[in-house]
């Protein structure tokens, strides 16, 4: 059989243009003498189409195209996901499934069974787990063993589910597995896929062929990398990554498995987050987008992937200075937009801070100059900003990195503001990383950016090490607590300081309101603050 994976990137809700590139695909898989074309989990909807699933108009519009597209389906076979109606009277409405399209008709329809509900994942909120009698498809004389995404997720020393599907489908000696998934990215997921899918290949002795959602919704980036796994646990096939592609496999001649690579990590993450901007306003109908450049590593990373993202012509970089930005950091922004070949625009904030100084006088007088005077300069320039954005229809990009996110080191309604976070899911040091992959391929940030001490210019001599600890210490801290959950006591027996520990964990936990009040965040760690991080704002762990 000769079977095309269909790698596509999808926009939630967009029936017609989802319909139109699968149908697409479907042509062309025809014109490659395809018997079987596949698509990934909710391609016709779109993934994750979240409480669009509880209008009734949407599923059927999800039905409609399903039929639609089943009408191409001659002389070629295709599998594509969509949410269908429970008919049961007890349950969740609705099942995530696969539909198997063939002779110009619905075939058949295969149900999820394992439904995650952990991190960014929310689908038992509406979809029932298939209780159904697994059953194979049959097609070209082979039988497939049909599953959804974490349905192939539970062969584990310590299964998080009870049930195992495969388990139940081998009993029908399928010659191969199909998995149609949304699986979003992150920096170790790839790894983590060819694991899960190698222990499936060997375990049961048959091929797999996996097929991935490419692109991105809102802050969730799906990277691609559909694949064919041997029997033995070989990646034999891989499509690119952070691209729709479409590729043919035959299994009667299967091609000779060759050792494919993983990219590394900070190249996955710089090609993620340039998609990830790219998607968010080329799905939302934005076209240009501000920010503010400071002359700082934060703000010259985010201007660099943006303009890769969206092109130098629809990228408005502002320098806004006042009385405490160095002469440096603003030469070193102009060099870097001389680098990008990119206009920028210079508003010094200096006589609106004075007006708003003689206007609190009264009030202030008598009291030091503070924090209440640096985020009053933070605010002036969000002030800026968004007027500009209003103006001249501007998206306002957040320049803040995961760090400062993480102990609340940002001023709400200033620094803070924007409608998407591009950084706030790096840790600073990965900020630098970043910016020095950038220039490994020649120097587009200037050097003097990358080596001078981190500063947000609020007052004379600032630097972040006078308020927060030294970064590499305080990203080795945040990533144990953040991403690997580890407690106090856990990291104090892991040698950290008790002081420094119970001092960053209490910032990270009583930032908490910021954080809420932030835009979205693109998600490139196995755990980013926003949708897959749920804490209370009140509480007192490690009070």
């Amino acid at each position: 059989m000769k079977i095309a994976l269909a790698q596509l990137n999808f926009l939630v809700g967009d029936f017609t243009g989802n319909t139109r590139k699968i149908i697409d695909s479907i042509s062309r898989a025809k014109e490659l003498s395809a018997d079987l074309v596949v698509f990934p989990e909710l391609s016709v909807c779109g993934y994750p189409p979240r409480d669009f699933l509880e209008f009734d108009d949407f599923i059927k519009k999800s039905e409609d195209a399903v039929r639609t597209i089943a009408r191409e389906c001659t002389g070629i076979a295709a599998i594509v996901g969509a949410p269908t109606p429970n008919p049961a009277e007890k349950g969740k409405p609705l099942y995530n499934s696969a539909f198997f399209l063939a002779g110009g008709r619905i075939m058949d329809v295969i149900h999820k069974t394992l439904l995650p509900n952990y991190d960014v994942f929310d689908e038992y909120r509406y979809f029932e787990p298939n209780r159904l009698p697994y059953k194979t498809i049959e097609h070209g004389g082979s039988r497939i063993a049909l599953t959804i995404c974490e349905d192939l997720w539970n062969l584990a020393d310590d299964p998080l589910y009870v049930r195992n599907p495969m388990e139940e489908l081998i009993k029908s000696a399928p010659d191969f597995i199909i998995n149609i998934a949304a699986s979003p990215f992150h920096y170790g997921q790839d790894k983590h896929r060819k694991e899960v899918l190698a222990r499936n290949a060997e375990t049961y002795g048959i091929p797999v062929f996996y097929v991935n959602s490419v692109g991105a919704q809102t802050e969730l980036i799906f990277d691609g990398g559909s694949m064919v796994v041997t029997a033995d646990g070989r990646v034999t096939t891989q499509l690119k990554f952070f691209e729709e592609d479409l590729l043919t496999y035959d299994t009667e001649t299967p091609p000779v498995a060759q050792l494919i690579r993983t990219p590394p990590a900070i190249a996955l993450i710089h090609d993620a987050l340039v998609l990830g901007i790219r998607d968010y306003f080329g799905k939302m109908g934005f076209r240009k987008a501000i920010l503010g450049l400071s002359g700082g590593i934060d703000s010259a990373l985010t201007l660099v992937l943006a303009t890769r993202a969206l092109g130098p012509e629809h990228v408005l970089p502002v320098l806004l200075p006042s009385r405490f930005s160095s002469a440096h950091s603003i030469d070193d922004s102009v060099e870097l937009c001389k680098n990008l070949g990119i206009r920028y625009e210079m508003i010094s904030i200096e006589s609106a801070f004075e007006t708003l100084g003689s206007s609190l006088n009264p009030l202030f007088s008598k009291m030091p100059p503070d924090i209440t005077e640096e985020n009053l300069q933070a605010r002036i320039r969000a002030v800026i900003l968004m007027a500009l954005s209003n103006k001249f229809g501007y998206i306002l990009l957040n320049t803040s990195n995961k760090s400062e996110a993480a102990v609340g080191y940002g001023t709400l309604y200033g620094d803070m503001c924007g409608g998407l976070s591009v950084l706030g899911d790096v840790y600073k040091t990965g900020v630098y990383e970043l910016s020095r992959y950038i220039n490994s391929k020649g120097v587009v940030i200037p050097e003097q950016i990358l080596t001078k001490p981190p500063s947000a210019e609020l007052r004379p001599g600032q630097q972040d090490s006078d308020s927060l600890p030294e970064y590499g210490i305080l990203d080795q801290i945040l990533e144990l607590y953040i991403e690997h959950r580890k407690g106090p006591s856990e990291l104090m027996d892991m040698g950290y300081d008790e002081n420094l520990v119970r001092r960053i964990l209490r910032l990270v936990n009583t930032s908490e309101y910021k954080r809420y009040q932030t835009p979205p965040i693109l998600r490139v760690s196995p755990k980013a603050f926003g949708m897959g991080r749920r804490l209370p704002i009140v509480g007192r762990y490690l009070s």
